[in-house]
């Protein structure tokens, strides 16, 4: 042992276990290892190599300034033998040994991008923990899980909150991968996200190409849950998650002609429909919420469970021919890693590269709207070709008996002319968006 040899004692140990040196990442007992030396506790510092201490230019000078604010600090290193920072030359070896671990730093760092690089073009796996869907080796298929993962994809496609898709996951006694933690909605967002469970290898955060796995669901679906998933309009709000009622923020009041109703509770009496109003005029509507549900939900029901129901799920679009689009997406991607290898080979300058980026981005971001709009599942899809649609209704949370109202009808609430008692269909003007 060093100190042994040179007749030390060891008066205090400071490890930052898996904190690189040259990462720049604060290492908390390395500052205390300085704040000892500058408060005298210790008088002579070892290590295993002086790469171990630092590999930035700024944390040597700022090392060498502490061991000789009026004081000599040794610096014995197990591998490299002792520095002396007290003399001139006993510093510049100490910063041409930087110098060199910095670049070998640098350097390995390149060589390692590059391999991940080359991995991912390849589609292969990286490591990491094993991923939700998939074995160990992160290739074969773990097919309980991967049909846990296709049926959260249809429930989001169809309009259902991520709240209740980490419910029906947890009552399937499935736990994320990640120590096996519960779902909430944080976890099947960032679950449903990944570009793997559709067979794409991502890399720095940009989707590459294929991967060396199979896809749990087809690339359109994944790419269709992702527009869904990180809209800017879509309600993330803690209020908003906690929204109970059918129409709040979708029935539209008849006076301002705005989706601006909603339940409150005035005086913790009835919950009450209520239109704000503009600003300086009272309100335009207030209605009972309990019974307008219940009647606009009759009509839902009542829809839903006609004959001619499954007319509804059909797109009103012409078809779109998919094997195209996904043929462009797929090769404009391939462009666009073919443009950055130009760039970086220099066949290609900064201006030209920009421009056919641009061009390659847009080709894309067309083709995979197309694909999204074209392969979006239908809130209405698995209602009304059920056997009995008013019992799958039934069973329905809020969020998705809210998507299949904003699907098939607006509801105007008009203002009441004849008051009386009992709930008058007269004040509701239903506009059906699909017949």
């Amino acid at each position: 042992m060093l100190a042994e040899r040179l007749g030390w004692i060891v008066a205090e140990v400071f490890s930052d276990n898996d904190l690189s040196a040259y990462s720049g990442t604060p290492r908390p007992r390395y500052r205390a290892m300085l704040e000892a030396i500058q408060a005298g506790r210790i008088t002579a510092v070892l290590a295993w190599h002086t790469d171990r201490l630092h590999r930035s230019p700024i944390e040597l000078e700022d090392y060498i300034s502490v061991c000789n604010e009026g004081r000599d600090v040794p610096t014995h290193t197990a591998t490299a033998g002792p520095l002396d920072l007290s003399s001139p030359s006993g510093r510049m070896l100490a910063r041409t040994l930087g110098t060199l671990a910095r670049y070998e730093s640098e350097h390995r760092g390149e060589r390692v991008a590059a391999a991940a690089l080359q991995r991912a073009r390849a589609g292969r796996r990286s490591g990491g923990p094993r991923p939700f869907g998939y074995e160990d080796d992160g290739v074969r298929v773990r097919e309980p899980e991967a049909a846990a993962v296709r049926t959260a994809v249809e429930s989001v496609l169809a309009g259902a909150s991520l709240r209740s898709v980490a419910r029906e996951l947890s009552a399937s006694g499935l736990t994320t991968s990640m120590k096996a933690r519960a779902w909430d909605a944080h976890a099947v967002r960032a679950l449903l996200l990944k570009p793997r469970n559709a067979g794409l290898r991502q890399h720095r955060g940009q989707v590459i190409g294929p991967a060396s796995w199979p896809a749990i669901v087809p690339e359109e679906q994944w790419r269709a849950v992702v527009a869904i998933l990180t809209d800017p309009s879509r309600r993330t709000s803690p209020s908003d998650a906690r929204v109970k009622w059918l129409g709040s923020g979708l029935y539209v009041c008849a006076g301002c002609e705005r989706p601006s109703l909603r339940v409150s509770t005035a005086g913790r009496g009835t919950p009450c429909y209520r239109c704000p109003g503009q600003r300086g005029t009272t309100g335009h509507v207030v209605r009972t919420a309990g019974p307008l549900d219940t009647y606009i939900e009759g009509i839902i029901v009542e829809r839903l469970s006609r004959p001619d129901a499954l007319e509804l799920l059909r797109p009103a679009a012409p078809e779109v021919n998919l094997v195209a689009l996904r043929a462009t997406a797929t090769a404009t991607r391939a462009r666009l890693t073919e443009i950055a290898e130009m760039l970086g080979e220099g066949e290609l300058t900064r201006a030209e590269a920009q421009i056919a980026r641009t061009r390659a981005t847009a080709r894309l971001a067309r083709a995979e709207a197309e694909i999204t709009a074209a392969t979006a599942t239908s809130p209405l899809a698995g209602i009304v070709d059920a056997p009995n649609p008013a019992a799958v209704w039934a069973g329905l949370d809020i969020g998705r008996r809210r998507a299949v109202l904003d699907t098939l009808m607006t509801v105007t609430v008009l203002p009441i002319t004849r008051p009386g008692p009992g709930f008058d269909p007269d004040t509701v003007r239903i506009d059906p968006k699909q017949t």
